[in-house]
């Protein structure tokens, strides 16, 4: 069993919020997370995926969550019975203070409820509106390069710490990983399960995800008429074959025979059910008119993507016109994941001018700040690789810090443009072992 950043931090935000929610695909890892939450806080497990809890609690909402009485609960798969938004809220309301003490003060109850969901049903204005200021969000991804290797290096904090970071004072790595090391990265992804999986078990696991969660699934979230199974087959690949490029919707309708609208519709409830990411432009200057506004498409997880294409081997990844492509998704990803537990809040961006020079990560501080992330395939480097970065840091002028160019080599190295501070990462410091 992987042991996940994110478990104290559920911990943390049950003593600090009355409802914590935590999302994310399925097979993630949630279950697993919250059943040990439940152990240790002494809360009532309960799984909405069981035909009988799910049908009491859809035919009588109010009456389920009342016969908890003030007893803290856990409520996995929580998106299966979206009514129980009030019924819950009504609850939070009703035991969310104590009674007064001898100085008239009341104190509020924490960690009532800790909720589960594989599709993210609190996304919408209305569900955010039924539960403000009683909530925590947090998001349980599958497994990062981190948890897989047992470190606890965390990316975010490496990147914004800049030269302070050990990851970056460091002049050198004994030994790069090979490109097969970083294919097999690529190919397996980071769901628990096909951890230690033959490539055949692997393959066969894939193929069962896919079925139930482009099917079963979307049909929970999507009202669909006509063919759609047929037009899920074609966007699914489709899809996977845009990790890590822009995204138009013109040009997927267009290609698969879909109206704008649909097109739209399909992608971002394949979002809702954490199967994709929609990065947005930074463009948050002025001049934003020099920005492309377009988002950026991620796989949330690239071995599920590489199986969609068809790439099975680690040679025909390699091979494959997606390789870098994946690699960089492999990297954002890295990236949100870590973005979970980091120290410092960010938002995750991507940025690409009218010239064309684009930088595949911008993390952006709360007071402005950014960190521009770039990643390159290659094992060598030249001048023009850091173009994209220097562009960035003359869109967003003062609110330029740096920017990081990760590479498979060797040496941690710094570079300059001018006054602009760049440095080169190797993507071995990113799988460390150890921190």
């Amino acid at each position: 069993m992987y042991s996940r950043h994110l478990y104290s931090g559920v911990l943390d935000m049950l003593r600090e919020f009355r409802i914590v929610y935590v999302t994310g695909p399925r097979q993630s890892g949630k279950t697993t997370l919250v059943r040990g939450v439940a152990a240790e806080l002494g809360m009532r497990y309960l799984t909405l995926d069981d035909p009988a809890v799910q049908a009491a609690a859809a035919s009588d909402p109010y009456g389920f969550v009342r016969s908890f009485h003030n007893e803290s609960v856990v409520l996995d798969e929580f998106q299966q019975v979206p009514e129980l938004v009030p019924a819950i809220k009504e609850a939070s309301d009703r035991f969310g203070s104590a009674p007064l003490d001898r100085r008239g003060l009341a104190f509020p109850r924490k960690g009532l409820f800790l909720l589960t969901g594989s599709a993210d049903i609190f996304r919408s204005a209305r569900a955010q509106e039924a539960l403000p200021g009683h909530m925590a969000r947090l998001e349980l991804l599958p497994l990062s390069i981190a948890e897989l290797r047992s470190s606890r290096q965390n990316l975010i904090d490496c990147l914004l710490a800049g030269d302070s970071s050990p990851a970056l004072a460091a002049a050198h790595d004994h030994r790069a990983p090979t490109r097969d090391e970083i294919a097999r990265l690529i190919l397996r992804g980071g769901y628990p399960e096909v951890q230690g999986m033959s490539r055949r078990a692997c393959t066969t696991w894939f193929r069962s995800y896919t079925e139930g969660r482009f099917f079963k699934d979307f049909d929970t979230l999507y009202s669909a008429r006509g063919d759609y199974h047929s037009r899920l087959r074609a966007l699914a690949p489709y899809l996977a074959g845009l990790s890590g490029n822009l995204l138009k919707y013109a040009n997927l309708a267009n290609d698969l025979e879909l109206n704008d609208k649909l097109a739209k519709s399909y992608t971002e409830v394949l979002e809702l059910m954490f199967l994709i990411r929609r990065v947005p432009s930074y463009r948050k200057n002025l001049a934003r008119r020099l920005a492309v506004r377009m988002p950026k498409l991620h796989f949330v997880d690239t071995g599920l993507a590489s199986h969609l294409l068809g790439l099975r081997t680690e040679a025909r990844l390699l091979t494959s016109p997606h390789y870098g492509a994946l690699l960089e998704t492999l990297l954002f990803m890295e990236c949100a994941k870590h973005a979970e537990w980091a120290e410092e809040e960010v938002g995750l961006y991507h940025f690409r001018d009218k010239r064309k020079r684009e930088v595949d990560i911008v993390l952006e501080r709360p007071d402005g700040r950014i960190v521009g992330v770039e990643v390159k395939a290659s094992a060598t480097l030249r001048r023009r690789d850091f173009d994209g970065l220097a562009a960035l840091a003359e869109f967003a002028g003062t609110a330029f810090e740096r920017g990081v160019l990760i590479y498979t080599g060797l040496q941690a190295l710094p570079f300059h443009r001018g006054p602009v501070r760049l440095h080169a990462l190797p993507l071995a410091r990113i799988a460390a072992t150890a921190s």
